[in-house]
């Protein structure tokens, strides 16, 4: 049986959910949520569905899942300027929900804003080892870097790394041509306020979150050992500690297996410098 539990089954843990037992990737869904009546839509929805899944709302049962996905709290709306704005909201929830990850054997992905404080403040409050704690965003920037790059007829493998937000790290080095900075510039405004358009369009970021926590969640349980970007606590790992950043992974049953150390040019550099100086001080802030 392969076990799922989300946390916070709102639009993109209720989709989620959805996707998850509908791709065959899980046969066991464990639900929670604090508002009740969703929590009770959400399982009948599912269950509406015909899918062959068993479906649990008793929350002790979270701790004994192979993934926990994460995304207890408020969502970002037009209103909240950048995801860290969430922080003072959305550690509450986090901190209410936390007693279920006590004890915790599987992997947890975090999704709820900002994402990689709210990683790192689960894998040291909750004492998840490191490597089981993966936080989600790398993997959705680097898909909004390729349309980017593709508008631009510029061609390769986007990769995002450093903060989900404002200091995301586009990774041009990789590249097979080079990029003049100024188009960089240009191209990571951009990249920051891809989000923007949809939010104020739907209230909310669905399909692109949706379908690559899917996809993240199948590699895990089928012990895939891919490469993607995911946040991680990092341990000196690109010069950074104490924070958890965006970075090249391979991911499988267990978590994180490995973190890739690329080779970074100097403009690069910089920013993932800066990504880990503003986690740090959020994780501080966070954590003490």
């Amino acid at each position: 049986m392969a076990r799922l539990a989300v946390v916070g089954v709102g639009r993109i843990g209720g989709e989620v959910a959805h996707m998850a037992a509908a791709l065959g990737i899980v046969d066991e869904l464990v639900l929670y949520d604090s508002a009740t009546d969703l929590l009770k839509a959400q399982v009948l929805d599912l269950r509406h569905t015909g899918l062959d899944i068993t479906i649990s709302t008793d929350k002790s049962a979270v701790r004994d899942a192979d993934v926990c996905l994460f995304s207890a709290g408020l969502s970002r709306n037009p209103s909240v300027r950048t995801r860290a704005d969430l922080l003072d909201a959305n550690l509450p929830a986090t901190n209410d929900c936390m007693g279920m990850l006590f004890g915790f054997g599987g992997v947890l992905i975090t999704v709820t804003n900002p994402m990689d404080i709210n990683n790192y403040y689960l894998c040291k409050k909750a004492g998840i080892p490191r490597e089981r704690c993966i936080g989600f965003g790398g993997q959705l920037d680097s898909a909004r870097f390729g349309i980017a790059l593709n508008n631009r007829g510029i061609s390769g493998t986007p990769y995002v790394l450093g903060e989900h937000g404002e200091h995301q790290v586009p990774v041009f080095s990789r590249l097979p041509a080079p990029v003049p900075e100024a188009l960089r510039s240009e191209i990571l405004s951009e990249l920051r306020g891809a989000s923007m358009e949809v939010i104020k369009g739907k209230g909310g970021t669905v399909f692109g979150p949706s379908l690559h926590l899917a996809n993240l969640i199948r590699m895990v349980m089928s012990d895939t050992r891919e490469l993607t970007i995911c946040s991680a606590v990092l341990d000196g790992e690109y010069g950074q500690n104490d924070c958890s950043l965006g970075v090249p992974v391979r991911i499988g049953s267990n978590g994180i297996l490995a973190i890739e150390e690329w080779d970074l040019d100097t403009w690069e550099n910089d920013r993932m410098n800066e990504a880990g100086a503003f986690g740090r001080e959020l994780a501080k802030k966070a954590v003490c």
